[in-house]
């Protein structure tokens, strides 16, 4: 761990882990399309991931681990872009499908519920539903 890592801010840190997520998503079926690479650079711009960090990240996803959010409906949101980043080249494919269920454990969902979870989450990205109308269909799906 360099010493910049120490004073890394805890909001950067997890903007860098949450940005990891999305590549292994990317990654998942073996390859990075460009409409991916586009989506990635709009979430880095949006997460104020540095160039350099960026670089790092792509080559080595797995060093970031994720940190999962307090709140719940942080939790569903970061599920949102996630599954945006799934569907960013217009595919689902099963490699992504296992990533994305795999990390949605890591926010917090429900291991009995997460293949639901995630499906909705697939459905809902697909048919252009809005953020809170997302918010709102996982929160029915998942129970709570």
């Amino acid at each position: 761990m360099s010493l910049l890592d120490l004073f890394t801010s805890g909001k950067h840190r997890k903007a860098k882990t949450y940005f990891a997520d999305l590549v292994k998503i990317a990654f998942a079926d073996g390859a990075m399309d460009e409409n991916e690479l586009r989506y990635l650079e709009k979430m880095a711009e949006k997460l104020d991931i540095s160039d350099s960090e960026f670089t790092k990240i792509l080559e080595h996803p797995d060093d970031y681990t994720g940190e999962t959010p307090i709140a719940y409906d942080e939790r569903i949101e970061q599920l949102y872009y996630f599954t945006n980043m799934v569907l960013a080249d217009n595919e689902v494919k099963l490699d992504e499908v296992k990533v994305i269920r795999k990390i949605a454990v890591g926010l917090g969902f429900p291991v009995k519920n997460v293949e639901v979870i995630t499906d909705e989450a697939i459905f809902l990205v697909m048919n252009g539903n809005s953020l809170k109308d997302f918010m709102a269909s996982i929160k029915a799906v998942n129970n709570l």
